[in-house]
């Protein structure tokens, strides 16, 4: 064995884990931790020794993710299925860049947010095709209006998220990732059986109780 090979990282799946606390969301719900982390480890046992980087990664899963979105605008039961495809790919892949950069211990401040810069253009794409989709195939002013709400309520869930985060210095990132996750596989399954109405009711009713759950919990102290 040459002394490049030594002195080369060997790829360690646990290694190139997010480290959190556990918590009941994380516990429960794990479609990062048994779909899209066995996957991506196969991405980045591949690209380790690679000269393509995690911002790489991180700006192809957004490529990849906006794609779906525009397949979703289009409307149409097949499209809605490809669309689906490409957005669970891009969940692999968003879990791919971290993983990389942990596994070469290169993470850095402004690939972190550069992920999550990229994520909500992403997520803003996503659910603007979904009700352009909508539109397009005549649904409801009601399911529109609905959609409108969800995506509004979303925004501000993200946004309280991000601001109590940066309030306390502490968060369940783990747990948020896995409820992107699910959102993300959820809308692939609703996308295949052709009824993204329940994917609007379904993200409707978890982004206002995640908005008051937060709102609840920040606002505790003042009773204590």
């Amino acid at each position: 064995m040459t002394s490049t090979e030594n002195s080369s990282p060997r790829y360690e799946y646990q290694k190139s884990l997010k480290k959190s606390r556990p918590t009941f969301l994380t516990r429960a719900i794990r479609v990062n931790k048994y779909l899209n982390r066995p996957v991506a480890s196969l991405l980045v046992r591949a690209l380790l020794h690679t000269g393509v980087s995690p911002n790489q990664v991180t700006v192809a899963s957004f490529i990849v993710g906006s794609a779906g979105a525009v397949f979703f605008a289009l409307g149409k039961h097949e499209n809605l299925i490809l669309g689906g495809i490409l957005i669970q790919l891009a969940s692999i892949l968003d879990c791919a860049d971290g993983m990389l950069a942990r596994a070469r211990d290169a993470g850095t401040r402004y690939g972190a947010y550069l992920d999550i810069l990229l994520d909500r253009i992403f997520e803003f794409l996503l659910f603007g095709g979904i009700v352009a989709g909508m539109i397009r195939t005549n649904q409801s002013m009601t399911l529109i209006i609905l959609g409108l709400a969800a995506v509004s309520l979303y925004f501000l869930e993200v946004s309280l998220y991000y601001m109590t985060l940066n309030y306390s210095g502490e968060g369940q990132e783990e747990g948020m990732s896995e409820l992107r996750a699910l959102m993300l596989l959820l809308i692939l399954v609703f996308a295949v059986a052709n009824r993204l109405d329940i994917a609007v009711y379904v993200l409707l009713s978890a982004a206002l109780i995640n908005n008051l759950y937060i709102i609840v919990a920040f606002l505790r102290p003042i009773k204590e």
